[in-house]
This record gives C-alpha cells, sequence and structure tokens, in this order.
C-alpha cells in the first residue's frame, strides 16, 4: 500500500511540475518545429507571442512558444534559474511534442540558453538563430560603460559620469552589475529603434492592448537568483558556437544596426563565426528586431530555414 502511494505521490509531483511551464504552439506540427527562447532572466515570450508567433507559422512552420521556469507566466518559487535548469525545461518540451529535432530561435539571454543547450544536446538542434542575442556578456557591458562613459563626457554631465563610475566598480559577475549596465543602456534608448516606422509602431500599440501585454510578468527575483545559482554567470559563448559549427549545426545570426548594447566589433566577430550567408545585419533596428523590422526579420527566417 505504501509503495502504491508513494507512486500515485510521485506521479501527481510530475504532473504538476510539468504544468509550471507555459507553452503554447502555432502552426502544423507536421512542419519544422520551431522553438523560441525569451531573453532574460525575468523576461518571457510575450512580445514575440503576441506580434510574430502566428505570422511565422503562416510561413509554414510549427512554432512553440514557452516561458522558462519561474520567469513570465510559468510560475515557480522552487525555480534555481540555472541553464540546467533550463535545459530540462527544453527537452520537456521536446518530449511533451515528440520532437527528435527543433530550430532554436534565440533572443537576448536566450541566445546563451540556446547555445549552451545546442553545444550540449547537438543532435536535437537541427539548426541555431542567434536573435539579437548575447554571445560576449562582458564586451557587450563594456560597450555600454564605455560609449556612455565618452557620451557623458561630452556633454560635460558629471552626475551621469558619478553614476557610470558607480557601476564599474561593482562585482561584474554580480546581478547589480548586469542591471546597472542595462539600466543604462535602456535610460539613453539602446534597445529602441531610432526611427519608428508606421508597421513597427502598430506592432507595438497593438500588442500593448491586446491580451498579451496584460501577462508580461516581470519576476525580479530571477536575476539575483541567476547569479547566486550558476556559476557560467558571465561568459563569452563565441568557443562554444566553434565547437557547434564544427559538429555539423548550422549557425545563423540576425541582428539590428541600431541595436546599442553591441559593438561593431562585436557585430563583426559573430559575422565572422557564422559566415556572411548565414548573417544578416537591419537597417532601422534595434533590439527588439522581431518588430521593429518583421517583414524583413521573417524574410530572413524563411530564406535561411526553408
Amino acid at each position: 500500500m505504501k509503495s502504491l502511494l508513494l507512486v500515485f505521490v510521485l506521479t501527481i509531483s510530475l504532473f504538476a511540475n510539468g504544468q509550471n511551464l507555459y507553452i503554447k504552439t502555432y502552426g502544423n506540427e507536421k512542419d519544422k518545429a520551431v522553438i523560441f527562447i525569451h531573453g532574460g532572466p525575468s523576461g518571457n515570450s510575450t512580445l514575440f507571442e503576441g506580434t510574430t508567433a502566428q505570422k511565422l507559422a503562416d510561413l509554414g512552420f510549427y512554432v512553440i512558444v514557452y516561458d522558462r521556469r519561474g520567469e513570465g507566466r510559468s510560475a515557480d518559487p522552487e525555480a534555481k534559474f540555472t541553464y540546467e535548469e533550463a535545459f530540462q525545461d527544453l527537452n520537456t518540451i521536446y518530449k511533451k511534442y515528440n520532437l527528435k529535432k527543433a530550430i532554436l530561435l534565440s533572443h537576448s539571454f536566450g541566445g546563451l540558453v540556446a547555445t549552451l543547450y545546442t553545444e550540449k544536446y547537438p543532435q536535437n538542434v537541427s539548426a541555431l538563430v542567434l536573435a539579437g542575442a548575447l554571445f560576449s556578456q562582458q564586451e557587450t557591458y563594456d560597450h555600454i560603460l564605455n560609449s556612455l562613459t565618452k557620451k557623458y563626457t561630452d556633454d560635460l554631465n558629471a552626475d551621469k559620469l558619478i553614476k557610470i563610475s558607480a557601476v564599474k566598480k561593482l562585482n561584474k559577475k554580480s546581478a547589480e552589475y548586469r542591471k546597472g549596465c542595462f539600466d543604462l543602456a535602456s535610460e539613453n534608448n539602446y534597445f529602441k529603434m531610432p526611427n519608428p516606422t508606421a508597421e513597427s509602431k502598430k506592432l507595438y500599440a497593438d500588442y500593448e492592448a491586446g491580451e498579451f501585454f496584460k501577462t508580461n510578468i516581470r519576476n525580479k527575483n530571477a536575476p539575483l537568483l541567476f547569479y547566486k545559482n550558476e556559476k557560467q554567470n558571465n561568459i563569452d559563448s563565441r568557443p562554444f558556437l566553434k565547437k557547434i559549427k564544427a559538429k555539423g549545426v548550422p549557425i545563423f545570426a540576425i541582428y539590428g544596426k541600431e541595436d546599442g548594447i553591441f559593438s561593431s566589433a562585436q557585430i563583426t566577430s559573430i559575422k565572422n563565426l557564422t559566415g556572411k550567408d548565414h548573417f544578416a545585419f537591419l537597417d532601422n533596428c534595434s533590439h527588439y528586431l522581431f518588430v521593429d523590422q518583421q517583414v524583413e526579420f521573417l524574410s530572413n527566417i524563411k530564406k535561411w530555414l526553408k
């Protein structure tokens, strides 16, 4: 009787944990599977889902959107926010939808998750797409701080220079340092396209007026727990990308020319790594390129993956 009770409890526990993961699919399950991996830690997939998921599915892909454990709509007070935990989430999706292989479409911090997953499970990935994805964290932080130091020196803005100096003194492997860098970037519109088009304005407005924006949940504790629990918290993933490429997994990269968090040297390095035929650099486009220049974004994805 005790053994039967134990099996019952374990079954209920596994089922409950599975339900914690928000997952939604778009398109025909017989088409090529694309798993979208959002940014963070503390992000979610609502912007991509509310603007782009169905349009990508209409091009002939089976699009799977999810929020990582403990982030967005996947509430879980027990989440650890480690890469290994993120790998478990992805493997849950592969099992749930009987996927042998899938394309990983990764955005921002999701690029690190997707790269490390692909390096560990190359047999599961038919292609890796880096879309405004992080790949050399410290270079990104250095670029933000150095470019703003120059700007505020030129502007003679002593208060901002003091703020930058304070961030530079923080532990580079801390959540506070990351937050300080990205807060400065956000304050200076590094994540926004410089000249919004009529199309992008409508996409953002429709999203903000719709149901997905209402579930744009941000877990403010996620970065703190990630930096507490994950040892690989400030990495350069280019060595992993080179290994992935050597194993025969195609890598594609698409970035916005006005994405302020990347230096020209970083962009050149990722273009050289993927090769020019696997790289796209979009005009008048910043960090959220699937909204800023959606038509061109989707056109490149279709060209590469169909």
